[in-house]
């Protein structure tokens, strides 16, 4: 087993890392309760998989667990969903030192975290990713939302979680596409400020989405320790530091919203076609080496990641897509700050281009 921590003072909180781990996950939470129960929410796709180990697991150590299993996908991280889960929460009777455990992918994660967010004005809670995206990204962090008509994770709150724990072993009953979704999470770590991590992508991407154990592992670890370390640099994401970690959101939300946050598009691939976008744009405006720009495509091609638009099947003119990227929450003084990059590896943040530019330059795509 490998130990990470996310280092925020008396908020710090350790990510566990390490094959086996959902069937020992009682070992690891028991400590953390002051009363011995916990609730588990996951999914009806996680569910028949991995709700009886966990259970099982926690009542080994003595722990009573109830359970509420969600619908799966995007709609459940919406009003009615966050309604559902924090009245079934009140009726369980949670307590604020009570532990919450989000068994499942980001929208299990970032629901409820949200919803312990606010329950009796916050309570404690414990991330399980079993999805690749989770795991490297979503489950650590403290970012926790819902989706609204207007966009992507318009309300919202941080909420660091307790505890994370990841069992690698959970991505073997993973979808090709869910795994795929979440590998592009893996490639921005390399492009954000990590050029070698990127080229280890390139040799070592198709190994481990073909099932290659190592291989995830180090993506993983890699992933998580990049993350953890930015988080506690800039925890709130204040100081364009954390920022750097939605290069190819902005792009990537504008997709997902055109097609309505369905199935049509999975949020790891509309980010994977908006890294690509933010990596043309650069380049078109003379940041970035063309060279670079088509390395990335190259790469999610390569893996079977939408790396265009018409490959993420999008054919709306770019107003379109600009106008949901006005809705973006990092929006502010009516600016939208753009994550582009001098080359791979060397992303920043710029509000120099507005957002005619990018609607000018999306037309031509």
């Amino acid at each position: 087993m490998e130990r990470l921590t996310v280092e925020l003072g008396s908020r710090s909180y350790p990510i566990l890392i390490g094959d086996g781990l959902l069937g020992e996950i009682g070992r690891h939470v028991a400590p953390l309760l002051k009363r011995p129960r916990t609730m588990i929410v996951t999914d009806e796709h996680v569910a028949p998989y991995y709700l009886d180990a966990a259970s099982a697991a926690l009542a080994a150590e003595g722990v009573t667990v109830s359970s509420l299993v969600l619908p799966a996908g995007e709609s459940s991280k919406s009003w009615a969903g966050l309604a559902r889960l924090t009245e079934w929460l009140i009726g369980e009777g949670v307590e604020r030192s009570d532990h919450v455990i989000a068994l499942g992918g980001g929208v299990i994660g970032d629901l409820v975290g949200f919803a312990c967010s606010v329950v009796k004005r916050g309570s404690a809670f414990v991330q399980m990713p079993t999805t690749l995206l989770a795991q490297v990204d979503s489950s650590v962090g403290g970012k926790t939302a819902i989706n609204v008509a207007a966009g992507k994770n318009l309300i919202g709150a941080f909420h660091q979680p307790a505890l994370v724990v990841i069992d690698p072993t959970t991505l073997a009953t993973l979808p090709r596409r869910e795994l795929g979704a979440g590998y592009a999470e893996v490639v921005k770590y390399g492009l954000i400020d990590d050029a070698d991590f990127f080229a280890w992508c390139e040799a070592n991407g198709a190994a481990l989405l073909a099932g290659d154990g190592d291989a995830r592992h180090k993506a993983i670890a890699h992933s998580v320790a990049a993350k953890a370390r930015i988080v506690a640099a800039d925890e709130r994401e204040t100081q364009d530091i954390r920022a750097l970690l939605n290069l190819g959101h902005s792009f990537g939300h504008a997709l997902e919203a055109e097609t309505g946050y369905s199935d049509r598009l999975l949020h790891g691939e509309a980010v994977a076609a908006g890294m690509v976008l933010a990596h043309q744009f650069s380049a078109a405006n003379g940041l970035c080496p063309p060279e670079d720009a088509a390395r990335v495509r190259d790469h999610l091609a390569s893996v079977d990641l939408p790396h265009s638009l018409a490959s993420a099947g999008i054919n709306s003119g770019g107003a379109a897509l600009a106008a949901h990227m006005a809705h973006d929450k990092k929006v502010r003084g009516g600016k939208l700050p753009l994550i582009l990059t001098r080359g791979i590896g060397q992303s920043f943040v710029t509000e120099d281009y507005g957002l005619d530019a990018v609607s000018a330059f999306l037309d031509d795509r």
